[in-house]
């Protein structure tokens, strides 16, 4: 192994992102093994999709370092890019091109020449379960089949890194699976991962490690089965709630529905009111 292969696929340091008087990121430092499929876990506005940004490159950071596949980010973004996959929570597709298209113009945009791009665009449209819609434009396509339809374009070169910003939101279970599977089986060949979401069993299902940010802050950070060690818990909800604090309506309830009805009469279907000028 070399000495660039043993180094972190993700090693972040001190990052600070600030937008205006709100400090996005307060110091966050950030460590992803290779070929570890990293659950990236915080409460809405913790700062996940900043710091996924500050990953790509969307945004620079206002302090910090970071090293990703070995490679200075901030110094060498373009040797970065050329290495990952990317994709976004919101999707930015090429509507007026087919699926078919759309991915061929991805490969020939990373390098590939046009049989290598064609080909592999192929084999990609019916891995995501997309062929039949190779023809069809973007613009036609569902919400699900446009995210797998993304997911396609992020691997299409090849990426040693993928990064994915809420890839299960809003879709279907059908198009969740055909996810599910496609990502557990890059993670199966090495590949390494970088997941947000909100689902915590799904992140449990999937995930080998991960971590949790809140306030722009990373607050744990290791192997699944570490962090529940760590804190004594079931499950990651258990280490996220613990971490981060419970919902705040876990246990609420509506004053005006009154008690919950107790005994035999509990189980008794409510009283259906007669309609007007039917006897009861």
């Amino acid at each position: 192994m070399t000495r660039a292969d043993s180094t972190p696929a993700v090693r972040a340091r001190g990052l600070v992102k600030r937008f205006g008087d709100f400090t996005a990121l307060d110091g966050l430092d950030l460590t992803i093994e290779r070929g570890a499929f990293y659950a990236f876990l915080g409460p809405n506005g913790a700062g996940k999709s900043t710091t996924l940004s500050i990953l790509t490159g969307v945004y620079g950071a206002d302090a910090g370092g970071i090293e990703i596949l070995g490679v200075d980010a901030r110094r060498n973004p373009l040797a970065v890019k050329s290495r990952i996959g990317v994709v976004p929570e919101e999707l930015s597709l090429f509507e007026r091109l087919t699926g078919r298209q759309y991915l061929t113009f991805c490969g020939r945009m990373f390098g590939l020449g046009a049989g290598e791009a064609n080909a592999r665009a192929a084999e990609l449209l019916a891995l995501t379960e997309l062929g039949f819609k190779a023809g069809a434009l973007v613009a036609e396509y569902s919400k699900g089949m446009r995210r797998r339809l993304a997911i396609a374009a992020a691997l299409i070169h090849g990426p040693e890194l993928v990064l994915l910003d809420e890839p299960f939101e809003g879709i279907d279970v059908m198009a969740a699976g055909v996810i599910r599977e496609l990502l557990s089986d890059l993670s199966r060949r090495g590949v390494t991962l970088l997941l947000t979401t909100h689902v915590l069993e799904l992140a449990e299902r999937l995930a080998t490690h991960a971590g949790v940010i809140c306030q722009g802050k990373m607050v744990a950070e290791g192997s699944v089965a570490e962090l529940k060690a760590r804190h004594h818990a079931a499950s990651l909800e258990q280490v996220f709630e613990r971490l981060v604090g419970s919902p705040a309506a876990k246990n609420a309830r509506l004053s005006f529905y009154g008690e919950k009805a107790e005994g035999p009469e509990a189980e008794a279907a409510p009283a259906v009111p007669a309609l007007p000028g039917k006897g009861a």
